[in-house]
């Protein structure tokens, strides 16, 4: 970005920038199972998270996939319960010997399972409906690590379980949603719409994104409630090659940041055309 570009920025946005707030709390999701890991079952959490937080203009900072592995469960979740993120857990909380998220949370902090009793009065009255008789292994699943509270499962009553900030659930989406939303609803309102954000993007035609990388550095400079993002696309027989460029942030910081980021881009000898809204 050229000096006398940058000074009149200086001088047209002088007084205009609003001072950021503290970051939101950090909501990650883990996925679990070696149906997902080894590509025999469709992941559709993801995505689904993704809309129950959006529904309540919330947003997802981190999410990874791990198979079956006790160890490496352990591990991951030694970090996480380090953290002070909210973390949605899906799957291997059943009795089966691929399940090991119950004994993994257990491990990772330093605990015992212990046959919650909300959880047990809750598989028993399940059983009674179904006219089953009970098993040591079907109490099983109300084991939990000790300290952990229940999640109401309101699809068959087998409780899911959360550990501080951290909840558990089944990887069977008929259950699994339902209770994320329960969390959310009944322990996180307060959150509902609580950092509000917005974006918006030009397409820079024959951008190179090293070239942008100092218009960007600018703009969150300028406006530390803002993020700036790229996206280059490689070119196609009906499209050219072109690099999405546009900020996230603060709703009203975004318009003026997007004011520098194009004034940026013309200064750099770029052409470009505004992203529709709806993609």
């Amino acid at each position: 970005m050229s000096d006398a570009m940058s000074d009149a920025v200086r001088g047209a946005m002088s007084g205009a920038m609003r001072p950021s707030k503290s970051p939101a709390k950090a909501i990650g999701a883990i996925i679990i199972g070696d149906e997902i890991t080894r590509g025999k079952r469709e992941d559709g959490h993801f995505a689904r998270l993704l809309k129950i937080l959006a529904a309540r203009n919330m947003h997802l900072a981190w999410a990874m996939y791990i198979g079956d592995d006790r160890q490496r469960l352990i591990d991951t979740f030694r970090r996480t319960l380090a953290t002070d993120d909210i973390v949605f857990s899906f799957g291997g909380i059943g009795n089966t010997p691929d399940d090991h998220t119950r004994q993994a949370v257990a491990a990772a902090a330093g605990v015992d399972l212990f046959l919650h009793p909300e959880a047990e009065h809750e598989i028993r009255s399940r059983f009674i409906e179904m006219g089953r008789e009970m098993t040591i292994e079907s109490l099983d699943m109300g084991r939990f690590p000790v300290g952990s509270q229940i999640v109401p499962n309101p699809f068959n009553r087998i409780a899911g379980f959360s550990l501080g900030e951290h909840y558990f659930v089944p990887g069977f989406p008929q259950m699994a949603w339902p209770m994320v939303e329960w969390v959310l609803d009944t322990k996180y309102r307060h959150l509902f719409n609580a950092t509000p954000t917005a974006d918006a993007a030009i397409l820079v035609w024959r951008g190179i994104e090293s070239m942008l990388i100092p218009v960007m550095q600018e703009v969150e400079s300028r406006y530390p409630g803002i993020k700036a993002f790229s996206l280059p696309f490689l070119g196609s027989e009906t499209v050219r090659s072109h690099v999405e460029l546009g900020v996230r942030g603060e709703p009203a910081a975004v318009a003026p940041a997007m004011s520098l980021l194009r004034e940026g881009v013309l200064a750099l000898g770029y052409t470009f055309d505004e992203k529709p809204a709806q993609e």
